[in-house]
């Protein structure tokens, strides 16, 4: 990045801006505009007036992990319990269109990994951010946003955002009412994967966001951990390709644990899956005398004829959502 060559050769930002016009001419860039004082000093006070503290570089409070990437963010803004930069980190993210078994995972993930004191970091977006975001509620979360800090996406997380900044914490080196771009959310990646010490990826199609989450986190020298799914399930493939190519195959925060530092103590971990369902538990049936059930048998209609429907019903269901279309029209 350009901001981080002109402070190594210049070794400092006064005496870079002094030489950037210089260079310009040298080079033949004869258009160019530095920031004005004037500039600067609004953008700070857009920073604080949406709450944030703006942590730069050099920053005690500049999270080390983030600091040693390729490309850190010269300054970025956060909103909430800043403490949580100065803990361990690990990401969870994943397809947006999750399915159910995905999101049960990453929160499940998520709620196990804080209860050993690792913060978890993830993005926001729908589906497997969203899980995991909410299963570490309660001991630490990170959200990193595409957009800027004060702008909620998508917007259906407004509630979740809220309670991020009350009791986790959100980060962003967007300015301040920037809106979210598609260009802007690999930028937002590589910062996701720099505050964790390994990345966990849940879902994610071929192509996706969530994988070149993974291989900034390759390139950062961080540890890629992949949650196996179903062959017949295309958001699955991103994932089990990470395997075969050598990311850590976990199915529990054990998987995790086992692979991070040494200083992070594994202990025997009990899952935390959502508690059971208030639903009434079965009743066995009276006993009946074998008249009575001869009677009723001879009463019910004969349902043969449905074992062809039955057998079709089931060769359209998978682990592949099927549409309500499809199962009216067998």
């Amino acid at each position: 990045m350009l901001f981080h060559r002109l402070l190594q050769r210049f070794g400092s930002a006064e005496s870079a801006l002094e030489a950037i016009p210089n260079l310009a001419r040298k080079t033949g860039h004869r258009r160019f505009s530095l920031c004005t004082a004037q500039k600067a000093e609004d953008e700070w006070a857009r920073w604080e007036a949406v709450g944030a503290t703006l942590i730069g570089i050099g920053d005690a409070r500049y999270p080390r992990a983030l600091a040693h990437i390729p490309d850190p963010p010269p300054f970025f803004g956060a909103v909430g319990c800043l403490e949580l930069l100065a803990k361990t980190g690990i990401a969870i993210v994943g397809a947006r269109n999750a399915s159910a078994n995905g999101c049960l995972v990453a929160e499940t993930l998520s709620r196990d990994l804080g209860a050993h004191h690792l913060v978890v970091v993830s993005g926001l977006a729908r589906g497997i951010d969203t899980a995991a975001h909410r299963g570490a509620i309660k001991t630490g979360t990170v959200a990193v946003l595409g957009g800027g800090i004060d702008v909620v996406y998508p917007r259906q997380n407004r509630e979740l955002y809220e309670t991020i900044a009350a009791n986790g914490l959100l980060v962003s080196e967007m300015p301040p009412g920037t809106q979210p771009m598609s260009r802007h959310f690999p930028r937002r990646n590589r910062i996701i994967s720099g505050l964790a010490a390994g990345v966990v990826v849940v879902e994610a199609a071929p192509r996706s966001g969530s994988l070149i989450t993974a291989r900034l986190a390759l390139d950062q020298g961080r540890e890629v951990f992949a949650v196996p799914g179903s062959a017949l399930d295309p958001r699955s493939r991103g994932t089990n390709e990470l395997i075969r190519q050598g990311a850590v195959l976990t199915e529990s925060a054990e998987d995790v644990l086992r692979e991070l530092p040494s200083t992070l103590s594994l202990k025997s971990i009990t899952p935390t899956m959502p508690p059971p369902s208030n639903r009434a538990r079965p009743i066995a049936p009276p006993a009946v005398s074998t008249s009575a059930t001869d009677a009723a048998a001879k009463a019910l209609p004969n349902f043969v004829e449905s074992e062809g429907l039955d057998r079709e019903l089931q060769s359209i269901l998978g682990p592949v959502p099927t549409s309500v279309d499809d199962i009216v029209q067998i």
